[in-house]
C-alpha cells in the first residue's frame, strides 16, 4: 500500500468534459484541453487532450524536434498520425493505439488526419520542446 505522505501534496481533480475549455497551444494546428494536472499535482505533470482544428500550415514539430522530459504518454483518441521515431524507424498511431515515447527521443510528425485527437501525459508540466538538426539523428 502507497503511503499517504508519499502524495507530493496533490490535489484531487476533475476535469468535466461538458465544461472544456479549448485553447490555442504549442501548435497552431491544433486546440488543447488542459485538464488540470499542472496544478493538481504541483507542475509534476501535465495532462491534456489535443486535437486537430482545420488548420494546416506547417510548424516546427515537422522537424526533427525532441521533448526535454522524463515521461510522456500518448493514446490516440481520433484519427491517426504517422512519425518517424529516432532509432525506431517511421509509426503510424491509429485510433486506440498508446505509446510511451521514451524520454528526449527525437521524432518528426510526417503527417496526420484531419480528425486527429489524443490524450497526452508529460512530465514534468514545464518541459521544452526542442529542433535537432537532422545530421544528429542516429
Amino acid at each position: 500500500m502507497t503511503d499517504k505522505n508519499n502524495s507530493k501534496n496533490w490535489k484531487f481533480t476533475h476535469s468535466q468534459a461538458d465544461k472544456a475549455n479549448w485553447k490555442p497551444g504549442l501548435r497552431e494546428i491544433f486546440d488543447y484541453r488542459d485538464l488540470g494536472f499542472v496544478d493538481a499535482t504541483n507542475g509534476d505533470y501535465i495532462a491534456h487532450i489535443v486535437k486537430a482544428n482545420g488548420k494546416t500550415q506547417s510548424d516546427e514539430v515537422q522537424q526533427w524536434h525532441l521533448h526535454e522530459c522524463s515521461f510522456q504518454f500518448v493514446l490516440v483518441l481520433n484519427g491517426s498520425a504517422t512519425f518517424e521515431y529516432e532509432g525506431e524507424g517511421v509509426r503510424t498511431l491509429q485510433k486506440g493505439d498508446a505509446i510511451n515515447q521514451r524520454p528526449w527521443i527525437a521524432h518528426r510528425e510526417i503527417e496526420c488526419s484531419t480528425d486527429f485527437e489524443v490524450l497526452e501525459i508529460v512530465s514534468p508540466a514545464n518541459f521544452t520542446t526542442r529542433i535537432v538538426p537532422a545530421t544528429e539523428i542516429k
